[in-house]
Formats: C-alpha cells, structure tokens, sequence
C-alpha cells in the first residue's frame, strides 16, 4: 500500500519535527525514570504507577513513530507555489459571512495540520473544500452543521 503523502506548510514542518524531538529528548527521559521509580516500589503485579507509566510510555512511543512517518513522507509547500490569485494550501485567506459581515481569516492547511484555535483549517474540511480554487470577490455557499453559510472572499495571501 503506498504511502499517504502528508503536504505541510514550512511552519507546520517546523513544529513536527520540534515536537518530535522533544518527545524524544525530554518525554521518553522522563517516562523511563517514572518506570525505574514504579519498579523501586516492589511487586510489579499490583503497582499501578508501574502500569500507568509503561502505558504511557506506549503511547509516547506511538506519537514518536507516527510523527516520523508524517516527516518521512512529508511534502512541504514552496511559498512560491503559493497562490495570492486563488485559494490553494497555505493561503491565507480574509473572508466575511454575508448574512452577519463577520470577517475571519483562515490559514487552509493539510488535515495534519489543522488547528481551528490558531484559525488554521484544512482544506478537507467543508469550509477549506469550498474555498480551495476560490478568487477574490467570488462568493462561496457551504453546507455546514448550523445550515448554509455564505462567504466572500476578501483576500488571499501568503
């Protein structure tokens, strides 16, 4: 089966690989020494320290292995490639709700990505499916939990 390509932006790279080696470098040092502390404490058979501790050093362990396969088939966006004609990933891009004028700005990024706190959307979800391709001044009708929204595009840019 082959691999799924991860497309990040060169920020997202950054916090993937800044993640992984603080996982690596200070989370994996400090599971094994709550390991080593739990098994000073005796009978392992009935230490829920020494339990709690090897199940969360299987999960570090698992985020470590996922975060390397995400770098090792990652794609990183030139900011070249990155269109301010249409919306493409990692535009940014200003849009406003025609029924209530709100304006927000979202970043559209990858599904690894994606962080709605830091207004950065994927573009799988149905907003930045809608918006990918979009020009400015081009109105754009989404389906969302809530029911229909509608979009301008205001801006698109780097």
């Amino acid at each position: 089966m082959p691999k799924k390509e991860v497309v990040l932006t060169q920020e997202g790279l950054k916090k993937l690989e800044e993640e992984l080696e603080y996982l690596k470098s200070v989370k994996r040092k400090e599971v094994a020494d709550r390991i080593k502390q739990a098994i000073s404490f005796g009978d392992l058979s009935e230490n829920s320290e020494y339990d709690e501790a090897k199940n969360e050093q299987a999960f570090v362990e698992g985020k470590i292995a996922m975060l390397e396969e995400r770098l090792r088939n990652a794609k990183v966006i030139d900011d070249a490639d990155i269109s301010t004609e249409t919306v493409t990933l990692g535009s940014k891009v200003l849009i406003r709700d025609l029924d209530t004028e709100e304006a927000i700005e979202y970043t559209i990024v990858s599904s690894a990505e994606a962080n709605p706190i830091e207004f950065k959307i994927s573009n799988e979800s149905p907003v930045g499916k809608a918006l990918m391709g979009a020009k400015k001044g081009d109105v754009v009708e989404i389906t969302v939990p809530a029911g229909q929204v509608r979009y301008r595009v205001e801006e698109i840019k780097k």
